[in-house]
């Protein structure tokens, strides 16, 4: 297949609707890890080959499409250069909560985390579509009220006032935005599922659900019990102390000045000492979403 070819076939991807021209978009179960001392999983990198795009490399991983490119800054995501070793940001601090418990969902990263109950020590964690602007993903403490397998989509009034040709209910199938498995919030209106588009999964798509990569969602789906407690914060910076380092993760968008919320979060924890403001400056204003070492 040609490079070129290949890209067009991403495009196509990205504008079809039917779920069997998406599989191929479809990503790893993810990874479970321990808990340990607040930092998970190890960093990768992969070579681009004339064929791939950051498109997609992000479900092969299990990534979603925001972060991937946000690691790679200056790498054109839809035709990068062959011979291209990108970064694979399979590294997370944890959200920085006083108890991590349930399913836990920071919307500044786009990235669920879920603390089995009977295992304090592990922690799944999956990237996540959400809400768009004007349709933001509410914050809040919320909890699983039903579970649901091959749900039917019930249109809400307010999106078929945007696309009136939509009928009323859309039955379980290819056609479904909900995917295969869905989680009902105690918020009622708000769901964790599944997707007909995988290609939206790390980026802001939704109307305020948040949506998994099908093979994530059934995994979580049979993980999670009615009742379990869901955490919906915004923390566009992390920073913890790391075998006595200093180690943020700064996720924003262009023009974003996190400068002084970063300086609150060290204060607070009583590091400022700890840190190199050189390069403490330097990831913030990279906001790479990669845990960095700010440390002399």
């Amino acid at each position: 297949m040609s490079r070129n070819f290949s890209c067009l076939l991403v495009l196509l991807c990205c504008t079809a609707v039917n779920v069997g021209f998406l599989t191929w978009c479809d990503g790893g179960a993810a990874a479970e890890y321990r808990v340990g001392n607040g930092i998970i999983g190890v960093l990768d990198s992969q070579v681009i080959r004339p064929d791939d795009s950051l498109i997609e490399l992000a479900p092969k991983f299990d990534l979603g499409y925001d972060e991937l490119v946000a690691a790679n800054p200056g790498v054109d995501p839809i035709v990068p250069d062959p011979g291209t070793k990108v970064t694979i940001p399979t590294r997370w601090l944890l959200p920085d909560l006083p108890h991590r418990q349930g399913i836990v969902v920071n919307l500044a990263e786009k990235r669920l985390y879920y603390f089995p109950p009977q295992q304090p020590e592990r922690v799944w964690t999956y990237p996540i579509g959400i809400g768009d602007e004007g349709w933001e993903t509410p914050t809040g403490v919320y909890r699983i009220i039903e579970k649901i397998a091959n749900p039917a989509w019930h249109v809400p009034q307010s999106i078929r006032k945007q696309k009136p040709q939509l009928p009323a209910v859309v039955p379980p199938g290819p056609d479904n935005p909900l995917g295969s498995h869905a989680l009902r919030l105690s918020i009622g209106t708000v769901l964790i599922h599944g997707t007909n588009r995988p290609y939206g999964i790390g980026r802001k798509v939704s109307h305020g659900c948040m949506h998994l990569y099908e093979s994530d969602i059934s995994q979580l789906f049979r993980e999670v019990r009615t009742g379990t407690e869901v955490t919906i914060i915004r923390q566009p910076v992390k920073v913890a102390l790391v075998d006595d380092r200093v180690v943020i993760e700064v996720h924003g968008n262009p023009g974003d000045n996190l400068i002084d919320t970063t300086y609150q979060l060290i204060v607070g924890k009583s590091l400022l000492d700890k840190v190199d403001q050189n390069k403490l400056a330097d990831a913030v204003h990279g906001m790479t979403g990669l845990p960095t070492d700010v440390s002399p």
